[in-house]
């Protein structure tokens, strides 16, 4: 046996002495427990998370929007193109508080019942028409109270804000910690807002800048803010903005918007780093063409087709699509993901 295979720090040369020396794992471990031993509690740890995660029940659900074809989707050979009905791991974020601005909308309400069915308690921010925000919730509850059948604490609430407001952001915060119990572990900011005119940058007005950057920069910095102030320092604190795969694609007419979700790249990756020992990460998730109804307003039917055909997996995302990767990143198993921006848009960019 070469007498450096003993050492802790001589792990780079395992294989070849295990081969050489025929000194199996478990003889390692005896000879250097204090490493191998902590080694393979991290390593059962992570495994557990992963598999936790891992383990989903995929399938078909209808699909409302256009640019999915179900007939060819479940042929038997679906060439990667199969969205996940389901990619819940139970309990995953159980004790976790999650707010999500934007949280009725298209990706958003799938990103909200998707982080209640891993466990989490969600406050769902919305602005405007309270009616969708409100069926949501009530939709999440009612699934909470079937799964236990028995009377429970509301597993989510709805609370308007407008997110380009400091004192509103700051109203969202205490409304989400006054109803689930005071400490704050995830924000997701899906909220947005488009020009569904599309209009060059020569023919941008300033109203349309200034109601982009708003939304979109401005109501994500004030976000980030708050929860950079709040969120739970105990290594569960997650943080998850929204950018877009047109950040990448610079498609003409997107000029403030991709703009606009370029700042919050940057402003999301910068945190990630000020937030150096707190044991909150920081990403950014950017969807490419997603069949929700900011994608297909102000666009014609052969507009809206054109994003599909250059689509290597021949169809538009599904909000379906977004929401798994979100709880990912939500999670224990998402905790060595940081300071980065996740493209999610079937190869397009």
């Amino acid at each position: 046996m070469h007498s450096r295979c003993l050492s802790p720090l001589s792990f780079h040369c395992r294989r070849r002495c295990v081969s050489e020396c025929r000194v199996s794992r478990w003889a390692l471990a005896i000879t250097i427990p204090e490493v191998v031993d902590e080694h393979r509690t991290r390593s059962t740890s992570q495994l557990r998370q992963v598999t936790a995660y891992s383990t989903y029940s995929a399938g078909w659900s209808s699909r409302r929007a256009a640019g999915y074809d179900m007939a060819q989707a479940t042929n038997g050979n679906d060439n990667g193109n199969a969205v996940a009905e389901s990619v819940t791991a139970p309990l995953m974020l159980h004790g976790r508080v999650a707010i999500v601005t934007g949280g009725a909308g298209g990706i958003g309400s799938a990103v909200s019942k998707h982080l209640a069915a891993l466990g989490a308690r969600v406050a769902v921010a919305y602005l405007g028409d309270p009616g969708p925000a409100q069926k949501l919730v009530a939709g999440i509850n009612a699934a909470a109270y079937h799964g236990t059948g028995t009377a429970a604490p509301p597993r989510a609430i709805a609370v308007e804000a407008d997110v380009s407001d400091a004192a509103q952001v700051r109203a969202l915060f205490d409304a989400a910690a006054a109803a689930f119990g005071g400490e704050l572990h995830v924000l997701v900011t899906t909220a947005a807002v488009l020009d569904t005119t599309y209009p060059a940058l020569a023919d941008t007005s300033e109203a349309s800048y200034d109601a982009t950057f708003g939304a979109n920069a401005r109501g994500t910095f004030l976000c980030l803010r708050e929860a950079a102030n709040r969120l739970a320092r105990d290594g569960r604190g997650r943080i998850v903005t929204f950018s877009s795969s047109g950040v990448g694609s610079l498609r003409p007419g997107y000029a403030a918007y991709a703009a606009s979700k370029a700042a919050v790249e940057t402003m999301t990756r910068i945190l990630a780093r000020e937030l150096r020992g707190t044991g909150i990460t920081a990403n950014t998730v950017a969807p490419g063409s997603t069949a929700t109804p900011m994608f297909y307003d102000g666009k014609t039917d052969e507009e809206a087709a054109r994003y599909i055909t250059e689509a290597p997996l021949g169809r538009l995302g599904m909000p379906e699509d977004i929401a798994p990767l979100v709880g990912f990143l939500a999670s224990d198993a998402g905790g060595w993901v940081n300071a980065q921006v996740l493209r999610c848009n079937g190869g397009t960019v």
